[in-house]
């Protein structure tokens, strides 16, 4: 077994254990911590895949960024600090029955497609291409993405303010 195999495993391990303990947790800031967590889990998956933009993207704006908003959200809402969320879901039933479904997918689609055993040979600069790709070909969708994003901005700023 290579490094790279051990690595995958152990970060695959994390990443499953953090994912359930952010559905799991009580706690809403702890759950944010787990979801720090399997997000940083998640770039060094994209590092082992010798794709550092993803990576440092993948810490920066999510690990980084989101993880600050929301944390920065529970404790300007003041209410949800320290309180635990109730989980009471009548739906069970359907939600297992779904992912078993999508599970199912999953896996019948993966093996009808035999796995790559030696990994390609990346030719030319990758981020230049996913830069060039994003402000020729994706620039609608990456504006308003950031108009999306502006409008959420203002509106935890309008919900986040004090009654009068």
């Amino acid at each position: 077994m290579t490094l790279d195999a051990v690595a995958f495993y152990a970060l695959a391990a994390m990443l499953i254990v953090s994912a359930l303990a952010v559905v799991l947790s009580k706690n809403l800031f702890h759950a944010v911590l787990w979801l720090a967590l399997a997000l940083t889990g998640t770039a060094g998956i994209f590092l082992l895949l010798d794709a550092e933009f993803l990576a440092a993207v993948q810490l920066l704006l999510y690990a980084g960024g989101v993880i600050t908003i929301v944390v920065f959200a529970i404790v300007v809402t003041e209410r949800l600090v320290g309180e635990r969320i109730t989980q009471t879901n009548r739906r069970i039933a359907g939600g297992a029955l779904v992912c078993l479904g999508l599970l199912w997918m999953i896996v019948t689609s993966v093996m009808q497609r035999p796995l790559a055993t030696v990994r390609p040979e990346m030719s030319g600069d990758l981020t230049r291409a996913v830069g060039d790709s994003i402000l020729t070909k994706f620039v609608l969708p990456f504006e308003l993405l950031a108009f999306l994003m502006l409008a959420a901005l203002l509106g935890a700023i309008y919900f986040a303010r004090p009654e009068e």
